[in-house]
């Protein structure tokens, strides 16, 4: 209810979270869902004054028909079904009722949504240099640069212009590909302020009981959503960045068996550049392969490891999680429980305080687009595997890699050369430091034993100065000696402060 009634910024934040069905309780994402249907339209005589300033003529005049009743309201706009009149000479094709007019949905931007994002924008900004001061925020995330990239997506967001070209891109990219739609842009009726596309609402990809009314299975609507975002991601470098339930349409093929993936909203768009695909590839193939020491190196490609990072440890790490939550479905990896994450995260603990990643503007949006995604395939089927589902495509990647040229081949031998020769080396390396007495073994458990250990001596000793302080000083101060004792008093002060705070 606060979101609707501020507006703007915080009905797209929450949005956001109500996508998140793989982190937040249902009770949560299910009141926030309400926020992808429920948002208040704006009064009719206030769109339609921005939408005849745009288009320059009374709505009567552009259009054949316009329906008053939004189809969607959104946060930073709504939109309305109408009709068009057929032009003389089309520029594009165009999908037609009859031979009079054709179907097409206009989306107007809010009246004076800049004055509103500003002023959110400027209230997020305040909140985020109070969190910047905080050292482990700082230390972890870069919070002016979020909120810059936060800032250029939401003012691209209000580019219908924009927003047309994306869809354009969307839809040359997918023309060759069966199963997945793209509405064609109407440019003679699309400003900054208004875009006019093909009509091709149909039912929500979250109404599952219209998806499966329709006789269509909800597992292949997850894989066909994933499967559209691997080519986006690792083909085209160019990928829908905002696909909430309220984007996303699943559509019956009329006159036939089959039914279409819809895509709409391009406002948010990402793009990969090649050596972050490099990086990206090198991932997906280590994690389909469970193979730790290729997902470090597609970290180095994405330059995504600060200077300190302990590769052995990271390593050591992703092998140990690979072992323990590969292959399970996002149903089985949320029954984990909470204290075996804890005992992953105390074993790790070093590492985990370091935190050595500091991730690039660029992959920030894929993140988040990832997270929503996985959040949606595992609602329209809890026994969703992503892992499974990926296979088919790393497969793919493989061959592609395997059949590239004896580069490949050349690279995969070097590589086990490498191994062999280096193997010789390393043995006496080893044999000479047990020689010498230098060998050392890292064992984590007894040395966090060691370390707790440590930590109860020193503060048994802090405790018995401070008792001998304390017991001192009141007696000193008893007999007269107020200044003596006052110090004495002090010095257990500062004793007592340091126990409590021992690390």
């Amino acid at each position: 209810a606060l979101a609707i009634q501020m507006g703007g910024v915080l009905i797209k934040v929450g949005q956001f979270l109500s996508s998140h069905l793989e982190v937040l309780p249902e009770e949560i994402t299910a009141e926030l869902s309400k926020l992808q249907d429920e948002v208040p339209p704006e009064d009719f005589a206030d769109i339609r004054r921005v939408a005849e300033l745009e288009l320059g003529a009374p709505l009567s005049e552009s259009f054949a028909e316009f329906e008053e009743e939004p189809l969607a309201a959104a946060s930073l706009g709504q939109v309305h079904r109408a009709c068009l009149h057929r032009p003389d000479h089309a520029t594009q094709p165009t999908v037609a009722d009859d031979d009079l007019v054709v179907r097409v949905a206009v989306k107007i931007q809010r009246p004076q949504i800049e004055t509103l994002i500003a002023t959110d924008l400027s209230a997020l900004r305040t909140v985020g240099k109070w969190l910047n001061r905080y050292p482990p925020v700082r230390r972890r995330a870069d919070v002016p640069s979020l909120l810059a990239e936060f800032t250029r997506i939401l003012y691209e967001e209000i580019d219908y212009l924009a927003e047309g070209q994306n869809a354009d891109a969307f839809a040359a990219n997918f023309q060759d590909r069966k199963g997945v739609v793209v509405p064609r842009v109407v440019w003679s009726h699309t400003t900054r302020r208004v875009l006019t596309l093909e009509d091709v609402y149909a039912i929500k990809i979250t109404d599952f009981d219209a998806i499966e009314a329709a006789g269509i299975d909800r597992s292949e609507v997850a894989q066909r959503l994933l499967d559209a975002y691997l080519r986006q991601i690792f083909e085209d470098g160019f990928f829908h960045a905002d696909p909430h339930p309220g984007n996303l349409f699943v559509s019956p093929v009329e006159g036939g068996e089959g039914w279409q993936l819809v895509f709409v909203d391009f406002g948010m768009a990402g793009r990969i550049a090649p050596n972050l695909r490099a990086g990206l590839r090198e991932l997906i193939i280590a994690l389909a392969t469970r193979d730790s020491a290729r997902m470090v190196k597609g970290y180095q490609l994405l330059d995504v490891l600060l200077p300190h990072a302990d590769l052995e440890l990271l390593e050591k790490a992703e092998s140990m999680a690979l072992d323990r939550f590969w292959g399970k479905s996002i149903g089985e990896l949320w029954e984990i429980s909470p204290q075996e994450m804890h005992e992953f995260a105390r074993e790790f603990r070093e590492l985990v305080f370091s935190m050595p990643f500091q991730i690039p503007q660029d992959l920030i949006l894929l993140g988040r687009t990832l997270a929503i995604l996985l959040g949606m395939c595992a609602g329209l089927d809890p026994e969703f595997n992503p892992w499974h589902s990926v296979s088919p495509y790393v497969q793919k990647l493989v061959a592609e890699e395997a059949t590239s040229g004896w580069e490949f081949w050349l690279g995969e031998l070097g590589a086990l050369a490498r191994s062999l020769l280096s193997l010789p080396g390393r043995a006496e390396a080893v044999l000479s430091r047990m020689e010498r007495g230098n060998l050392d073994v890292r064992v984590p458990q007894v040395a966090e034993r060691l370390g707790r250990m440590e930590l109860t001596i020193r503060r048994a000793t802090g405790a018995v100065i401070f008792a001998a302080l304390l017991v001192s000083g009141v007696q000193l101060y008893l007999a007269g000696q107020v200044v003596v004792g006052q110090a004495l008093l002090a010095g257990a002060g500062v004793v007592l402060v340091w126990v409590m705070l021992a690390r």
